[in-house]
Parts: structure tokens; sequence; C-alpha cells
């Protein structure tokens, strides 16, 4: 491995400092470090230096991105989504790999080292899905971390047959078991959740369960996941996605609660169009609560980037984030409280971590979260992979 020297940084808290990197962990931060022999010395010149960023949710299976402009001239209900894309993935030749290892390389570029993807598994493209993003995620192994969740995004129980490849696909190395919708799609919250949780005990396996239904319907989706998750001792081993109903009931801080005593994690995108999980209510009840962009330029929609950054500012504006302090909050469900929540290995500045780093131009984080500003060098695993915006050999 090598030993880099990162000289003359800005630090969150504003200080100036070194930082090194020996064996691909942080070796010692600090002002007027010592170049060991050997060293590569890399002059940040007042550049700040912040923790390499996290996407909690997103589909790098099904993004567009680099195929050319997609109209969209879907329907607005869910379902309508659900069917238009599965309809269209075979006329615009998606190929799943591709397209995968694409948006992961510009991910990598503009600062995120670790990824959570959802990867779909229906009777139409079997596991091949989950199956590419999985040999994706081991080509990357050392560069970029990745977990792959086999999901079933167009329903589990009302096509038979998807729950043998859901098996299938974690027999073949998928890292998470995928659940949507055990109302709104399956009809059958009782069905569904025996058949997600009854993969995750075989196969020993974490769940993520996307939760788009609305008001109490989705509550009474999210009692059921949480007694659950009690029932079975998987505390610390779910994720709610979405869980729009949270900003609709008025019962949602008992609900802050319980998710809490269960150990489930929420991951949000915090979309302007609908009513969202809160970041301040979720962590002052000891939830855990993260951030991701679920698809980015796909058949679903035309809007997102891969910009952890960009989320983060998005996040704190619909969670009215305003005080700098406030917008530190928002930067860490794109940091370490979603490498904490998706069971990824930490992502501090500080001595003994691992050496994933991004340096920008920027006075503050909360300029940063705000401007987004270029990423002039990328660091993962100790070694420089990007610089402003491109990766290196």
């Amino acid at each position: 491995m090598t030993t880099l020297l990162i000289r003359d940084c800005r630090l969150p808290d504003g200080a100036a400092a070194d930082i090194l990197v020996r064996d691909g962990r942080i070796a010692a931060i600090g002002p007027g470090l010592d170049a060991p022999a050997g060293a590569s010395v890399e002059a940040a010149r007042g550049l700040l230096a912040l923790p390499a960023f996290v996407e909690g949710h997103t589909h790098l299976d099904k993004t567009l991105w680099g195929m050319g402009w997609y109209r969209n001239e879907v329907g607005s209900r869910l379902i309508d989504r659900i069917d238009n894309e599965r309809n269209e993935r075979k006329r615009l030749g998606l190929d799943p790999r591709r397209q995968g290892e694409h948006m992961a390389r510009m991910f990598l570029a503009l600062g995120t080292t670790r990824i959570r993807t959802h990867a779909d598994v229906d009777v139409a493209v079997g596991t091949a899905h989950s199956d590419a993003l999985v040999a994706l995620r081991d080509a990357m192994r050392g560069t970029m971390d990745m977990q792959v969740v086999a999901f079933p995004q167009s329903g589990l129980l009302i096509r038979p047959g998807t729950l043998e490849l859901l098996d299938a696909a974690l027999r073949n190395g998928a890292d998470i078991v995928g659940g949507l919708d055990p109302s709104g799609i399956d009809r059958d919250p009782k069905g569904h959740l025996d058949a997600v949780f009854g993969l995750c005990t075989k196969h020993g396996k974490p769940l993520d369960i996307h939760l788009h239904e609305p008001g109490e319907l989705g509550a009474f989706a999210l009692d059921l996941i949480i007694e659950r998750t009690l029932a079975l001792g998987m505390q610390g081993k779910v994720v709610v996605s979405h869980a729009f109903c949270l900003g609709e009931v008025s019962r949602a801080p008992a609900l802050y609660e319980a998710l809490a005593e269960a150990g489930i994690a929420l991951a949000t995108t915090a979309p302007p169009s609908r009513p969202v999980p809160l970041v301040k209510a979720a962590r002052a009840s000891g939830t855990k609560i993260f951030a991701g962009n679920d698809g980015i330029r796909d058949t679903w929609g035309p809007y997102g980037k891969p910009d952890m950054l960009q989320r983060a500012m998005i996040l704190g504006m619909k969670n009215d984030l305003r005080r700098d302090d406030e917008v530190a909050l928002a930067f860490a469900t794109v940091s370490d409280w979603a490498a904490e929540a998706c069971g990824f290995e930490t992502c501090r500045l500080a001595v003994g971590e691992r050496a994933d780093l991004v340096l920008l131009d920027a006075e503050t984080l909360a300029e940063a979260v705000v401007a987004q500003p270029p990423r002039r060098v990328v660091i993962s695993h100790g070694r420089i992979v990007a610089r402003d915006g491109a990766l290196v050999a």
C-alpha cells in the first residue's frame, strides 16, 4: 500500500491540518506533519477535506444516463410506473451491468465510495439484474463498497414465481432481501411479510422494504414490520425506505419511538412532492435516518444526478434545515449516518478510519452542501481515484 500526505487542507471544524494516509487508513491528522520517506504528497492548498459520501438508496440497474433522452409519458399512479418500466426495459435494450457500472463510476468521481443499490427481480428478467450488480460489486471491491438488494419491483405474491427468483438471487450473492408495499401492491400484508422475513431467516440476510403506502395504510404496515422485527430478533437489520406515511399520520411520534425500539432505520429521498419522515423527529426518538437518490434519470422520472451533496441539499430544504449546524445534519444523512444504518464501514475524518476522503472548493461543510463545488480530489481506500470530476487510472 502507498503512503500519502495531504498537505494544508481545511478540516470541517475550520482548522488547517495535514492528513497522513498509510496502508489505506488515516494514520495522523495535524499541522506540519512530516512526510515519511517515499510518501506521495498532495498539496491541498486550503481545500476543504470531507469524509467520502454514502448513497443509501438507488437503482443502478435501471438508469438511462448516457442512453439519450427518454421521453416520459407515463401515468401518475405507482402501478403505472411499475408496468411502464417493465415494458420499456426490453424495448430500450437496457443492459444492467453496463448502466450500473457507468453510474457507479460517476458516483465515485463525485466522491461516493459506498452504495446500496436495489436490483429488479421479476418473472420477466429473472435474476439477471441482481446477478449483474453482484458481479459489478465484486469487480469494484477495493475501490467502492456496494450492497445489492434483490428487489421485487413488480410485486411479489401477485406475480407467481417471483419469490423463488428472489431466493435464487440471494443464493447467487445478493446481500439484502427487498420488499415492496405489502398492502398496496401485493394486497396481502401478512403473506408478503411472511415471504420476505422468511427469506431473511433462511439466508441470514437483512431486509430493506420500500413502503410508499400513504397515511394509515402505511402506518399499519409499519406496525406489522415492527412486530416482525422484534419477534424475529432482527433489530438493526431492517430498513424501511420512503415511509411517506410518517409525514401524514398524527401518531407519527409514537411510530418513531417504536421504530427506534425495534432498531429499524429509515431511508428517505426527501422528494418535494410527498410528505416524508423528518430528520430531527427521527433522530430525537433514536431512529436512524439516512438519504439516497432513488432512481436517477430512468423511466420513472427525469430527475437526479449521482451527487450526494445535491441530495443532502434537497433533504435540507425539505426539512427546513437552515443553520450551519442543521445543514451538518443533512450531510450526516449521506455520510456516517448512512454508513452506520446500512452496515458499511464507518466514514469519519479521524485517525484509524479508512481513508475515503474528498477535497473540494468550499470554506465550510455547509457551503459544500449548498454549493456542491467541484470535487478536486477523491480518495478511496487510501488511493487517489478521481481528479476534477474524472476518474484516474
